[in-house]
């Protein structure tokens, strides 16, 4: 698992599609889901973590995109 499309590829195989409009927003829900599907214990742990690190990294990404135009750059 490399990318955040791989991560919505996962979400998918249990029927969760996550869109609220806001990509930040997406990635933050979308660490929401895969902490439920891990606490029921229908995804085990290095999947998890490996799709956590994903959406982590997505995340920072996000985060310089919003402070760079924020900041008129």
């Amino acid at each position: 698992m490399k990318t955040l499309y791989d991560v919505q590829q996962l979400l998918k195989k249990f029927n969760i599609y996550v869109y609220v409009g806001k990509r930040i927003w997406d990635i933050e829900l979308m660490g929401l889901e895969l902490d439920h599907l891990h606490e029921a214990g229908v995804l085990d742990h290095d999947t998890y973590m490996r799709a956590k690190l994903v959406l982590e990294h997505e995340h920072r990404i996000e985060e310089r995109h919003e402070q760079i135009k924020n900041n008129g750059g």
